[in-house]
């Protein structure tokens, strides 16, 4: 059974994308080190703490990471996870990992911050990942950030909340969800699968 490491950033409780992940039919260990990602035959990086706070965390793994995508380990950021696939954050400073060009942005005022919730997928392109899901499939959302990628082929749905902001982006073996799965019930239990398929490929 291929063997999924969930990068610990040092915060939150990553309990529930484990036992999602596991469901889906991967081996999950939490890992903190090199060594743990050298292992793993995909990463998740956890949607979880603040942007700045994280970047410290991956700064001691970023060669090994780097190392694991170059080879094509499929790589799956939630949330935060997938805001670090950026360049910066108007969260806080740090310089993100740079794996697509653009940055993280507020939600605009004039909607409640945090997004909290259920809401929509507008699926603007198909992708592996989203395998068997429908187009307005709800999904559970907690964050105040959202990316804005200068290279709009790299997204695959949009969602609006405040304003219209990218939910999910894809790049050969680089995933990433502004949503949480781990908490989208059956619906993001099947995504997970679909990632685990595209690991076993």
């Amino acid at each position: 059974m291929p063997n999924a490491v969930i990068f610990d950033y040092g915060v939150g409780n990553l309990l529930s994308l484990k036992t999602s992940l596991e469901k889906a039919g991967l081996s999950v260990t939490i890992g903190t080190t090199a060594e743990d990602l050298a292992k793993a035959d995909a990463i998740a990086l956890p949607g979880v703490g603040s942007f700045t706070a994280a970047l410290e965390r991956l700064d001691k793994v970023k060669t090994a990471l780097q190392a694991k995508v170059s080879e094509g380990t499929p790589l799956l950021g939630i949330c935060l996870g997938m805001q670090l696939f950026f360049e910066s954050s108007e969260e806080g400073p740090g310089s993100g990992l740079a794996y697509f060009k653009g940055t993280v942005k507020q939600l605009p005022s004039i909607v409640k911050v945090p997004h909290m919730g259920w809401n929509t997928l507008n699926i603007v392109r198909q992708n592996d990942l989203f395998d068997g899901i429908a187009e307005g499939s709800y999904v559970y959302f907690v964050h105040s950030l959202y990316p804005d990628p200068k290279d709009s082929s790299i997204v695959i749905t949009k969602t609006e909340y405040g304003t219209t902001f990218t939910s999910a982006v894809a790049q050969n073996n680089i995933y990433g969800t502004q949503f949480h799965p781990e908490k989208s019930g059956d619906l993001g239990l099947q995504m997970l699968k679909n990632f685990a398929k595209i690991v076993v490929k």
